[in-house]
């Protein structure tokens, strides 16, 4: 049995003749959409109570929208952009871990990590395309009288290009230090010549994943030495600061609460794109942007990202499963809920269900067991392994480990997926405290339903992760 959302404010009658006028005034001004016919009641029957139709997507959206808005978005209140102060200690936090690990210098080409310690992003430097001319962000540990180090940055750049670097406003106290070279120059050549490391040896340079293939070869050829990154460098970005904290408890929290909020909100007969477009925008009305909202019902959730075109309807027993992430002052959420539609209405224990509701309730709350079981190991020096195993115990005793087909979880910060990766194999990582993670076990069986659940946590010592999230799901009807 389905239940209405709520009661329709009473309305007031109108004669006859001004029921014809508005409806022809409507038809006229395209205040009717084109699916709708004008009833016959307006024209020539009794006197009714009408009140005009809006398309059921656009109700959707404004109900989401002032559903969330209406909660005075209290998850917003703490979080504030990152700082030219945050900058400069993870720059120096920089420093010490390079000098930590014996490499000389860090090196980035605009992407998420050159966003971390300058930021700036791939498309704020190159709104086309990442072209051919590199530009580098060179960060070096420098050591005063006293044996303090602190990071020493300089960028390689065009020429051409060095006003416009200067005009990015990075964020750094002071004119920034730049290297140009000319078109018809060796990039690599000049940074080598360049009066940056002054060493009797190869300088050695760590890069990351993002550093592409012919810039590394350059550097290489150029008499670089070049490592992959790892280590104490690799975790000044894996461990957050304070002020990273409450950026991602914000926006997962919020990207949580308006999935909640939209809930509430749905009628059948919408479809899982539908959804997905009311629920972006009322992420952006509460000042997130979306970046990926994945809307999948019953058999089409059984493949965890979907695939399919998102046509489905949607009807009372159908499980809904959003995954909808978003960015805050640079930083991602990245979150999953699975439920029932409001329209229908929680049994009463003792009633009678079909096989299918007895087996979604279920594999529901065996999810659930699994992310709590994942969630009390998700503690410092534990391996990331562990964490993984810990929900796959969960599932496979229950019958469903060849359901379970992807990792438990990943790290979190500006990219919605970082390292350390939470899976079975990565046994060599160890959890440290102030490490964010994902934990998003699910079960997925083909051609009926997936469930998934998916939270993001704090490492905090020995003890019990922090939510990042607000609240866990409190179940099916309560997500």
């Amino acid at each position: 049995m389905s239940k209405l959302s709520g009661e329709k404010p009473p309305q007031r009658g109108f004669s006859g003749l001004t029921c014809a006028i508005a409806a022809v005034v409507c038809l006229a001004t395209g205040y009717y959409s084109g699916r709708q016919e004008i009833p016959r009641s307006l024209v020539d029957g009794p006197l009714v109570q009408v009140q005009p139709l809006r398309d059921p997507v656009e109700n959707l959206q404004q109900c989401a929208i002032d559903n969330l808005l209406g909660t005075g978005l209290p998850f917003l209140e703490k979080a504030s952009p990152i700082s030219l102060v945050d900058f400069e200690e993870r720059r120096d936090r920089l420093a010490n871990a390079l000098v930590a690990e014996g490499v000389d210098a860090f090196v980035v080409e605009p992407g998420y990590t050159f966003k971390y310690y300058g930021n700036v992003s791939q498309p704020e430097w190159e709104v086309w395309e990442p072209e051919e001319r590199p530009f580098l962000m060179v960060v070096h540990p420098q050591q005063d009288d006293q044996g303090i180090v602190t990071a020493n940055t300089t960028f390689l750049c065009p020429s051409f290009e060095a006003e416009r670097a200067r005009l990015l406003g990075m964020p750094f106290d002071g004119p920034i230090q730049i290297v140009p070279w000319e078109e018809h120059w060796d990039p690599y050549a000049t940074l080598q010549q360049a009066n940056v490391f002054n060493l009797q040896r190869p300088p050695r340079l760590m890069v990351d994943e993002e550093m592409r293939d012919f810039i590394q070869r350059g550097l290489s050829t150029a008499g670089f030495e070049v490592v992959g990154l790892k280590g104490q460098v690799e975790e000044v970005r894996q461990i957050k600061s304070a002020s990273e904290i409450e950026i991602l408890r914000a926006v997962n929290t919020g990207t949580v609460e308006a999935v909640r909020q939209i809930r509430k909100c749905l009628s059948p007969g919408l479809t899982e794109s539908d959804i997905a477009l009311a629920l972006d925008n009322a992420l952006r009305a509460a000042g997130m942007e979306p970046f990926f909202d994945i809307v999948l019902f019953d058999e089409n959730a059984s493949n965890p990202h979907g695939g399919t075109n998102g046509s489905k309807v949607l009807e009372p027993e159908t499980f809904v499963l959003i995954d909808v992430g978003a960015h805050l002052y640079g930083y991602s959420s990245d979150i999953c809920r699975t439920f029932f539609p409001p329209f229908l209405e929680k049994p009463s224990e003792g009633d009678s269900l079909s096989p299918r509701m007895e087996e979604k309730l279920k594999v529901w709350d065996i999810v659930f067991e699994a992310q709590t079981n994942s969630i009390h190991q998700m503690r410092e020096n534990a391996t990331a392994a562990s964490v993984d195993i810990a929900a796959r115990e969960v599932i496979t005793e229950a019958g469903y480990g060849e359901t379970f087909t992807h990792r438990v979880g990943h790290g979190i910060g500006i990219k919605a997926h970082e390292s350390p990766y939470l899976n079975q194999g990565n046994v060599k990582s160890l959890l440290k405290t102030g490490m964010t993670f994902t934990s998003e076990p699910g079960v997925y069986l083909v051609d009926k339903f997936g469930v998934r659940h998916e939270d993001v946590l704090l490492v905090q010592g020995d003890e019990e992760p922090i939510l990042l999230t607000g609240t866990r799901a409190g179940g099916p009807w309560d997500p």
